[in-house]
C-alpha cells in the first residue's frame, strides 16, 4: 500500500500491494455494476474534484453526504456496498465498523429513554462513493462514511494504495445498560493508551503530558491535511523496552485494522523508518472516566484519540498519514512518472 515515506537512506519507499488494490477494483466494479443508472450516478464522483478531500465523522443532520446511502440500497446492494468496505479492511477492523455502525440504534435507544433524542441515529446513514473509474489503470477513490466512521482510500494503477485518513469512533464508548451491556468497540484504543501513560515515571510523564485538561475533539477534526507544526510529548527513545512494546502494541491496535497485505506494509515501514522518532503525547486526566486525549506524532502517521463528550463515554479516534493523505505522495509519484513517460 505504497506509501512514501522515506527509510534511513532519504529514499521514499513505495510497496506496491497489488492482490488488495485487484480486489478493491473487482469489488467497485461489482457495486457500481449493481446500481441502477440513476443510483450509479449518485454514487459516482470525479475524481480531481474537491469532494474526494470532504470527509466528516458528524451525524447527516451536521454534515451533507454525497453518495449511495444504505437506505437507499436493496439487499443484493447492500451486500455489495458491505464487500467494498471490507475490501478495505482487516476481519477484525470489519467487525469493528459494523459494531460502530449497530451502535448508532444503541445510541438512539439511550438517547430517547434519557429524552435527548433530538438526532435521528440510523445504521442506515452510512455513503459510499466512488472517485473516478476503478475499471481504468489509472488513479481513482472509494469512501466508506457516516456517523463515527470515514475511511478513505486511494489507489493507483491497480497497486498502490493510502488508506487514509481513516477514522473511527464510538459513542458509548463503554454501553453501559440494556443488552449490550459491557460492549466497548474501541477498548484497545483506549486501555493501552492508558497503561502506557500509568507505566511512565515522574520524569517521563512530565514530557508526556502536554495539557492538564483533554481538548473537546481530535485536534485536526476534519481537515483535508494534517497541519500540526510541533512535535509534543515523550519521544520513543526516551521510553524503557516494556514502554516502547507498550507503544507499539498501540501502534497496530491502528494499523491492523487494515487488510494483512496492507497492514503488513505499514509494519515494514515501521521496522525500516525511524520508530525512535515517535512521540507519545498525553492530555487530561489518568483514570477511566475522566476526559483524556492522546496523540502519536511520527515522521509519516499520525494519530489522535480523544474520549471528552459525554461524560468521557465517547470516543474519537484517526489514523492519518502527514504527507500521504488521499494519495499525495502517491499521486505525485504517478504524475511524475507519467511526465517522464511522455518526454
Amino acid at each position: 500500500m505504497a506509501t512514501t515515506h522515506t527509510n534511513s537512506q532519504g529514499t521514499p519507499l513505495v510497496i506496491p500491494a497489488s492482490e488488495t488494490a485487484e480486489n478493491m477494483v473487482k469489488v467497485a466494479v461489482n457495486f457500481l455494476d449493481g446500481l441502477s443508472p440513476e443510483l450509479r450516478e449518485k454514487a459516482s464522483e470525479p475524481f480531481d474534484g474537491n469532494e474526494r478531500f470532504r470527509w466528516h465523522y458528524i451525524p447527516i443532520e451536521m454534515w451533507e453526504r454525497q453518495g449511495v446511502s444504505l437506505q437507499m440500497l436493496n439487499d443484493k446492494q447492500r451486500e455489495l456496498a458491505f464487500a467494498l468496505m471490507a475490501s478495505g479492511l482487516s476481519a477484525k477492523g470489519y467487525e469493528k465498523a459494523k459494531a460502530i455502525i449497530n451502535l448508532e440504534t444503541t445510541l438512539g435507544e439511550i438517547e430517547k429513554a434519557s429524552g435527548e433524542g433530538k438526532l435521528e441515529r440510523n445504521p442506515e446513514y452510512y455513503f459510499f462513493t466512488i472517485f473516478g473509474d476503478p475499471s481504468g489503470n489509472g488513479a481513482w477513490g472509494w469512501r466508506t462514511e457516516g456517523h463515527h466512521i470515514s475511511l478513505n482510500f486511494t489507489i493507483v494503477n491497480r497497486e498502490l494504495i493510502s488508506p487514509n485518513p481513516f477514522f473511527f469512533g464510538s459513542n458509548p464508548a463503554e454501553v453501559l445498560q440494556g443488552e449490550k451491556k459491557g460492549v466497548r468497540v474501541l477498548s484497545a484504543e483506549e486501555d493501552l493508551g492508558r497503561q502506557l501513560l500509568i507505566s511512565l515515571n515522574a520524569d517521563q510523564k512530565a514530557n508526556a503530558v502536554i495539557e492538564s485538561e483533554a481538548p473537546a475533539d481530535i485536534l485536526t477534526r476534519n481537515a483535508p491535511k494534517v497541519e500540526f507544526d510541533a512535535v509534543e510529548g515523550l519521544a520513543v527513545e526516551g521510553m524503557q523496552t516494556q514502554q516502547r512494546e507498550l507503544l507499539m502494541q498501540l501502534v497496530h491496535v491502528y494499523i491492523d485494522r487494515l487488510p494483512d497485505e496492507m497492514a503488513e506494509i505499514e509494519r515494514q515501514k515501521l521496522r525500516e523508518g525511524s520508530f525512535n522518532d515517535i512521540h507519545f503525547a498525553w492530555a487530561g486526566g489518568e483514570e477511566r472516566r475522566m476526559p483524556h486525549y492522546y496523540r502519536l506524532h511520527s515522521p509519516f502517521f499520525f494519530v489522535e484519540y480523544d474520549n471528552t463528550q459525554n461524560d468521557a463515554n465517547h470516543i474519537h479516534s484517526v489514523w492519518r498519514h502527514i504527507e500521504d493523505d488521499f494519495g499525495g505522495d502517491l499521486l505525485r509519484l504517478h504524475y511524475n512518472k507519467s511526465k517522464h513517460h511522455d518526454h
